[in-house]
């Protein structure tokens, strides 16, 4: 194999596939790279039997072959190589690479022993990348970090027709993002669990491009796959990965919670006080937010050490009947979860009662109607006198 191409195009895309490779494979091989050369163009891929990841590019391919070489140690090599054409050489035991004077020769391991990457799935449709990538970024917050429990790491993705749904958990909060997509035709009801990191990490890497084609495999079948597709100006980036096993709580009902107690509030305003008022808070105890009627204060305390409290200015609406709560107990983390992935000036936070479920909604305007399309739900702590 032969091959020249521009040094940020190969660093780029080496880079990209290098990324999904495991910290710790359960196989060598499978720490490698797969380069592969043919009629200008090169396919670099990477594969974990779970995830896999290729780019295609286009080079000048001299003499065309494959190659597998350590993938961690290329993209540190070519991310450090001076702005010049790089000439990529293979032979049956070594890839030499040449950049301007620099030169390196990387010991290849056995192509022909690597796995076979799991092919693409029909298009099923394809959706904007940047609203992909906000409504994942909403949802993955309040999935579950807790391999042990791995239902609960991924996000599940409900296709309807039209509409394309993203829900999370990690039984504490929950979030629900509702949008449109572009099916390739009549999509019947279904869903796929798909593991929460690598849909964030998708997203992310495909945020350049204008869409992101996804595919999803029939679950009838067995197949247990999807894949993400996409187009950017320098090839062609491909994903896909197994789903998850395993029964997705059921959410939606839980999202309905009641306007009982309503406050709004500057979503800037509220994630600063948060931020300074959880640094005195000790650890697995809640934040109390004090409801007043035209403020919330909050509160922390590190036992006699250090306490802490700051009031934000708040529209208060108790409802029709009397307060169901005068203070509300957070976890910070999860609150400050929530409120960071909030797009509009301001937020509204609905109560019901205490040690009971919160809503919380993106709201554009302060005398505004909060959106429906994105929902973040948090149980409350309970509060020690």
């Amino acid at each position: 194999m032969k091959i020249q191409l521009d040094k940020d195009v190969l660093a780029d895309a080496v880079a990209w596939a290098a990324r999904s490779l495991p910290l710790r494979p359960s196989l060598p091989i499978l720490a490698g790279l797969l380069i592969k050369a043919e009629a200008n163009l090169i396919t670099l891929s990477s594969f974990d039997y779970e995830t896999s990841a290729q780019v295609t590019i286009k080079a000048d391919v001299e003499a065309p072959g494959l190659v597998l070489v350590s993938g961690k140690l290329l993209a540190e090599i070519t991310k450090s190589l001076p702005q010049k054409p790089v000439t990529l050489t293979s032979t049956d035991s070594e890839l030499e690479l040449v950049c301007g004077s620099a030169r390196f020769s990387l010991q290849t391991l056995p192509a022909n022993e690597y796995p076979e990457l799991p092919s693409m799935p029909k298009a099923s449709g394809w959706i904007g990348s940047e609203e992909l990538l906000k409504g994942v970024s909403q949802v993955v917050v309040a999935a579950g970090r807790d391999e042990l429990l791995p239902v609960f790491t991924g996000v599940k993705i409900e296709f309807d027709g039209e509409n394309l749904s993203l829900l999370g958990t990690d039984r504490y909060r929950m979030a629900l993002k509702e949008m449109t997509w572009n099916p390739s035709s009549k999509v019947a009801e279904t869903s796929a669990l798909v593991p929460g990191k690598v849909l964030s990490d998708t997203a992310k890497s495909m945020a350049s491009s204008e869409r992101i084609t996804i595919s999803l495999a029939d679950v009838a079948t067995g197949e247990g796959l999807i894949g993400f597709e996409a187009e950017t100006t320098d090839g062609v980036r491909q994903i896909t990965t197994r789903l998850l096993d395993g029964e997705f709580p059921k959410l939606r009902h839980l999202m309905n919670v009641p306007n009982d107690m309503t406050v709004r509030v500057n979503t800037a305003d509220l994630i600063s006080a948060v931020r300074r008022v959880a640094l005195v808070a000790e650890k697995n105890t809640s934040l109390r937010m004090k409801i007043e009627d035209d403020s919330v204060t909050l509160e922390a305390a590190r036992g006699d050490q250090a306490q802490a409290s700051e009031a934000v200015p708040a529209l208060v609406d108790y409802g029709s009947g009397e307060p169901p709560l005068s203070a509300a107990g957070f976890n910070p983390h999860y609150l400050l979860d929530a409120l960071s992935v909030m797009d509009t000036p301001y937020v509204h936070i609905a109560f019901t009662g205490s040690g009971k479920p919160c809503l919380i909604t993106a709201l554009a305007e302060l005398d505004g109607e909060p959106a429906e399309d994105y929902r973040h739900v948090i149980m409350l702590m309970r509060l020690s006198n």
